[in-house]
């Protein structure tokens, strides 16, 4: 006997289901958050599986109860619907049981959010300046007070108009990444001198918007040295997408050295302003 339609339409939705769900499986690992590259990002990234587990367990506790409930007293094998109405047991489970998770819950969150807000004992001191569609970084205390700079996407024109190949880090590129030693706490401060902007590096997990007339602060220290990349994660006008975040860090005697070189461009090209206002007055 050949099967009804019925049972090949079952069929070709159960394996589209099947195929759905490992699809589904796929972009989850693709879109999960960047490996942690300091101790707080690593804190987040263990809260954010934490909390997973414990809805996914929720999840199929709670279905599986009602799945069953629903198949072993169905009408056809004549139950009939129980009355739960004013039972003070049950009021007082559906209202005590959510507390405790919460309660699993706020406590490692609230842990971490503290750490997060704790930017005292920097040992270095960055100002960092969103402007349509570039950011400045100032470097006010510690080692490399006084460096500053302006970092611009480099991404060639021809990439983003099409008519060049695009490379792996595409848009995500600067002239001058912001360079910091690893294993030293680094202090953000974040302001703006035209619209709300945001510095956000998602493997440190710092984010903070940088506001016209307002100083906001956060922080990061590195594990491990390296390239890290973000992007502005406020809508800030058409050149939006344009403003990445580059973070550079290097070993510590790599960044004593980069420090002195930084110095002593800043005092050459110093000294040749001065010489052409010299010039200009004569």
């Amino acid at each position: 006997m050949m099967p009804s339609k019925s049972k090949y339409r079952a069929a070709h939705w159960a394996a589209a289901a099947f195929l759905a769900a490992f699809s589904g499986l796929a972009q989850a690992l693709e879109w999960n958050l960047q490996p942690p590259a300091t101790p707080i990002a690593a804190d987040v990234h263990g809260l954010h599986d934490y909390v997973m587990i414990l809805v996914i367990v929720i999840f199929v506790g709670v279905f599986s109860v009602m799945f069953w409930s629903v198949y072993a007293h169905r009408k056809s094998k004549g139950h009939q619907a129980a009355q739960f109405h004013e039972n003070t047991m049950v009021e007082m489970l559906w209202t005590v049981i959510p507390l405790v998770i919460l309660i699993f819950i706020a406590w490692p969150a609230t842990k971490t959010v503290i750490a997060q807000k704790d930017t005292s004992n920097a040992d270095i001191t960055v100002k960092a300046t969103g402007m349509q569609w570039k950011w400045g970084y100032d470097y006010v205390k510690g080692e490399g007070e006084g460096i500053h700079f302006v970092s611009e996407l480099s991404t060639p024109n021809e990439q983003i108009e099409g008519r060049a190949t695009k490379d792996a880090h595409y848009l995500l590129e600067v002239d001058h990444p912001l360079v910091v030693p690893v294993g030293k706490k680094v202090r953000i401060l974040t302001t703006a001198v035209d619209v709300v902007h945001s510095w956000w590096v998602p493997a440190f997990a710092v984010k903070q918007d940088a506001i016209p007339g307002f100083i906001r602060d956060t922080w990061f220290k590195a594990t491990e040295t390296g390239t890290f990349r973000g992007q502005c994660a406020e809508l800030c006008g058409k050149n939006h997408g344009f403003m990445p975040i580059v973070v550079k860090v290097v070993p510590q005697q790599e960044y004593t050295a980069w420090v002195e070189q930084q110095k002593k461009r800043q005092a050459s090209a110093g000294a040749a302003l001065q010489t052409a206002e010299a010039n200009t007055s004569q």
